[in-house]
């Protein structure tokens, strides 16, 4: 069950993402709680007891972070929190989220614009400039719109796996999700042909291939230490852990969708040895590839 809980003045936008998003996948059975003096649509319902029963509390975006949010708005994500359920902030829901407490000592992140404001006002929470979105332990917070896109795009893969998430953002006319660490924005203009988006491609194209930083930087005629520059500016992360990241992607993909062997697997997402293949996945994923597959495979 999929909750999403109106802040005051809800942005009608961003509730209708998370309703779109997650109404896109049949696993969720979505809710939309709040009061109807929110702003938000009609069909809006003032009782929040469903809340203390939804795996998953999304909260939208509101036009002024700083409006006082009902009491038991604010006890209900306490509540939701204190017993592990998953809670999805967009923008500005962080503000919410952290005027219940849910927040303290947790990282976050928001749209560029407000998170000086955000910082000011609470100071217990460990604030993350210029990111997509940011997970820590059960709570996740997006920046604008489109992040919150990739936000739920995330949600779906955690709780339904990668070929989920793949159809989803295919039903929705979306890329599949951006990585969290990728950044909102570039503070430099680059030109269009300095863009390593081809050269990406060519690595998902060729996952079980021996892919180095300098064949990378070859194929995109750069110098080695200019094309790490460059690609740590478009990614967020070093070519090689996004290299990584890819291939446990792709091996999430096999894993539910085919009935390959984990050698055959390994071998196809460039891991090379089964064991390394493991070794890996479990680091990445928490748990080892047959434990997955077991999980998420599709009947």
């Amino acid at each position: 069950m999929a909750v999403i809980l109106l802040p005051p003045r809800v942005l009608a936008l961003d509730l209708s993402i998370a309703e779109h998003v997650l109404n896109a996948h049949p696993g969720y059975r979505v809710l939309v709680r709040g009061d109807r003096g929110s702003g938000a649509t009609a069909g809006a319902a003032h009782s929040l007891a469903d809340v203390e029963c939804a795996d998953v509390v999304v909260v939208p975006s509101y036009e002024h972070p700083h409006l006082p949010v009902p009491d038991d708005h604010l006890e209900a994500l306490r509540a939701a929190a204190d017993r592990g359920a998953r809670i999805v902030a967009a923008c500005t829901g962080a503000f919410a989220l952290a005027a219940s407490g849910v927040l303290d000592g947790k990282s976050a992140t928001m749209h560029w614009r407000h998170t000086d404001e955000f910082r000011a006002a609470y100071p217990a929470v460990d604030v993350v400039d210029n990111r997509v979105f940011v997970e820590d332990g059960a709570v996740l917070t997006s920046a604008g719109s489109g992040a919150f896109i990739d936000a739920l795009l995330h949600v779906i893969r955690a709780d339904f796996g990668a070929a989920a998430a793949d159809e989803v953002a295919k039903d929705v006319v979306s890329s599949p999700a951006r990585g969290s660490a990728e950044p909102q924005y570039v503070d430099v203009v680059v030109p269009p042909r300095a863009s390593l988006r081809a050269t990406r491609e060519w690595v998902v194209d060729n996952l079980g291939s021996a892919i180095t930083v300098q064949r990378m930087a070859d194929r995109s005629t750069l110098p080695r230490r200019t094309f790490v520059r460059h690609f740590e500016r478009e990614t967020g992360m070093p070519p090689m852990r996004w290299v990584v990241l890819q291939r446990v992607l792709a091996a999430r993909r096999l894993l539910e969708t085919s009935d390959w062997s984990v050698e055959r697997i390994a071998g196809a997402t460039g891991f090379g040895t089964s064991a390394n293949f493991r070794s890996l996945f479990r680091r990445e994923v928490g748990t080892t590839p047959s434990a997955y597959r077991k999980a998420h495979v599709r009947r």
